[in-house]
């Protein structure tokens, strides 16, 4: 047996060592069940997670492994794959959930290794199981680890006998609504309700009053056996504007077990985290010390191995107490990173071949601050709703040292419906808050997007509040100051209205330049685009659309080649060009002797503006006879927001109802969304039935104002 020295010089305080190894079929071996190679690994996992440990493996020499649904066939996890399976249809629970067909492609490919991201089987203790007893390492903890924190009151159980604070509740096995009723009364409203195995805000419900404790409950029953086949709840004490604030933990198959220091995720909607920040704002070095020391003492009451995030909830005297612990890598995980110069995909690789950790807790120092903002195709106008569709343009800042892009996607790929809809993340770092803060709204600005919504004004807005500016923020930020963040929105500019004018001019001219060249006769009158007339200026009046408004514009072509445009009373002196930069248009223009260079696109009869000012949408409206007339239902009841599954159906023709009132309850992208009534009727027709796929923009239902079916029956 020859012995082979492993060297991984990426990481500054590594140690080397010489270990023997003996080979299975596929490479992995173990002496004194010490140390493994990986050599390739299987991503059992999509999107911007797989893209990450492609990246790293790629570092280190490993070959990764891809596995995809129907769905992301042409997805940039498969590109950057150095192999790639396809494991099924589109839904989750027959491609990326299913163990069997995870297993088969990492058998097939001769993977030594799985990493299954987060998300999907990241925390699946029969799955961790499989995987041993195929001599697969699976890249985490113990399934022990997993079993005893992945049910929440078995974990509050040890947590207590640990040593570490936890907040009081009901975990019993009695699952009656009597029982859990009772006990949330007992507890004292508001409670907290919380599937047992949740995770990702999926399965969670706040209760303020026993009036609407079950219709709660009976949702995030229904939530958490869609995600996660398992609808036990517990009850809890909802402390009201806490901070979310988690540590990040590191431990080794040797006994050692580091904390990374915290990371704040106060700021939430849906509980799903949009932005986190590490350090935490205004947490002290001793406070500090605590969470760490707290965090390091639950993961070694499990025998934890692996990358870990022990989650508290902070009161406003620092107080914190233990909610759960996340068995696997986070999706702010690179915040960590940022902070203390680590690469922790990297570690999680060598540990899981049986290294000891790269770093002892001396040896791991905090440096600077770092955010991290989750890019999200939704529409935060209307409650967040989640979105899906393609990215017919997308250009982000350049990536740096303190800049990172973390995506699954490119220009031209689709935001599917089957997934979470992340873009991206964009993670920065600064020398301390305010200069890392300075830095995430330079390069939101900078992530430009056109094809569906998403969230970037809204983190611009909210990264641009004075009270998260101070670092004053508590899971209730968005509410608290829902009026600052959701701003009414502001017409354009007459100089952004010039822009886009000027955008659609220069782009006519380009189409008869086009023309010209492809064309014989390079003097057609009809290859002139400069409005030269002889003696006279020439005018033309454009239409743009803004909003439900429309704007009429006037164009001056004066001879040096510049324009005038009136808007009203307003006139302005309008120049400039398209250019090229790097692979982007920028409008170089001058509307009354101020520069300006925005982003140009124009697409689908729209000009998209974006500067650093912001960004700005001016239209070319579409003519009566060829805009798309609305069905019945959608002009006189309710619509599908996105494709999905409707779960239940709360009512039928004949009933009457009132504003707001549910109509209907939609599974889509992994989450519950109630149809409610857009006004006060009758329910004419029910379109669809439990069970059913609706696609978006279908009607839903048709309802008929009382009137009108009181007319029609006087009749």
């Amino acid at each position: 047996m020859a012995a082979v020295i492993l060297s991984f010089p990426t990481l500054q305080g590594l140690r080397i060592f010489t270990q023997k190894l003996s080979w299975t079929k596929r490479g992995v071996r173990f002496v004194s069940g010490e140390v493994g190679r990986i050599e390739k690994v299987l991503i059992a996992n999509r999107g911007e997670i797989a893209c990450r440990v492609m990246r790293t493996a790629k570092k280190m020499g490993v070959r990764s492994v891809a596995v995809y649904s129907d769905a992301d066939r042409d997805s940039m996890h498969v590109a950057m794959a150095d192999e790639a399976y396809h494991i099924g249809p589109a839904p989750s629970q027959e491609s990326y959930l299913s163990m069997e067909k995870v297993l088969e492609v990492a058998k097939k490919s001769g993977s030594h290794a799985v990493h299954p991201g987060y998300g999907f089987l990241s925390e699946n203790t029969e799955f961790a199981e499989a995987c041993k007893q195929e001599g697969i390492i699976f890249i985490g903890p113990p399934s022990s680890a997993i079993r005893d924190m992945g049910i929440k009151s078995t974990s509050k159980y040890i947590m207590s006998a640990a040593g570490v604070p936890i907040i009081g509740g009901y975990h019993g096995e009695d699952q009656s609504n009597e029982r859990l009723q009772a006990e949330a009364a007992q507890i004292g409203f508001p409670v907290m309700i919380k599937a047992v195995r949740g995770g990702g805000g999926k399965g969670m419900r706040i209760a303020r009053s026993d009036s609407v404790f079950l219709e709660q409950l009976e949702s995030a029953r229904r939530e958490a056996r869609k995600s996660f086949n398992d609808d036990v709840m517990l009850v809890e004490k909802f402390v009201e504007d806490p901070r979310h604030v988690e540590v990040q933990v590191f431990g080794d198959m040797h006994g050692n077990v580091v904390y990374l220091f915290e990371r704040d995720c106060s700021v939430q909607r849906r509980h799903q985290k949009i932005i986190e920040e590490a350090p935490g704002p205004d947490i002290s070095p001793e406070v500090r010390r605590k969470l760490g020391e707290a965090a390091v003492k639950a993961a070694k009451a499990v025998n934890y191995v692996g990358a870990g995030t022990v989650e508290f909830i902070m009161d406003a005297q620092h107080n914190f107490y233990f909610m759960e612990m996340n068995t696997r890598l986070q999706v702010e995980h690179p915040v960590s990173e940022m902070i203390t110069g680590t690469d922790l995909v990297e570690w999680q690789l060598r540990v899981a071949a049986g290294e000891r950790l790269p770093l002892l807790q001396d040896d791991i120092i905090l440096r600077g601050h770092s955010f991290e903002a989750r890019i999200y195709a939704e529409d935060p106008n209307n409650d967040f709703l989640p979105g899906a569709g393609p990215l017919l343009h997308l250009s982000t800042p350049a990536a740096d040292q303190h800049t990172r892009i973390e995506t699954g996607v490119r220009e031209g790929d689709e935001v599917s419906a089957h997934y979470d809809p992340m873009i991206a993340k964009l993670v920065v770092w600064g020398e301390d808050r305010s200069a890392a803060l300075k830095k995430l709204r330079y390069c939101l600005r900078q992530y430009n997007i056109v094809g569906l919504n998403t969230n970037i004004d809204f983190l611009l807005s909210l990264s641009g509040h004075p009270e998260f500016e101070a670092g004053n923020v508590t899971t209730s930020f968005i509410p608290q100051y829902y009026a600052d963040l959701f701003p009414a929105p502001r017409a354009p500019s007459g100089e952004t209205i010039c822009q886009a004018a000027l955008g659609l001019v220069l782009q006519e001219r380009r189409h008869t330049q086009e023309f010209v060249r492809a064309s014989n006769d390079p003097f057609s009158p009809f290859g002139s685009s400069s409005g030269w007339r002889s003696n006279i200026q020439y005018n033309r009046n454009m239409t743009l659309q803004l909003g439900d408004k429309k704007v009429e514009v006037v164009v001056g072509y004066s001879k040096d080649g510049s324009y005038t445009m009136q808007l009203g009373d307003e006139v302005y002196h309008v120049t400039g060009e398209v250019e090229l930069e790097g692979g982007a248009s920028f409008l170089h223009c001058s509307v009354n002797g101020v520069k300006s260079r925005p982003k140009l696109v124009i697409l689908d009869s729209t000009v998209h503006l974006f500067s650093t000012e912001g960004s700005s949408q001016v239209s070319v409206p579409v003519p009566k006879y060829l805009a798309a007339v609305s069905g019945a239902g959608a002009q006189g009841g309710a619509v599908a927001p996105m494709t999905g599954t409707i779960e239940k159906v709360m009512v039928k023709a004949g009933d009457t109802v009132a504003v707001g009132d549910a109509l209907m309850v939609m599974n889509a992208m992994k989450m519950e969304h109630t149809i409610r009534a857009p006004k006060a009727g009758v329910i004419k027709r029910v379109f669809f039935s439990e069970g059913s796929q609706a696609n978006r923009h279908a009607p839903l239902i048709e309802l008929e104002e009382e009137e009108e079916v009181e007319e029609g029956s006087s009749q």
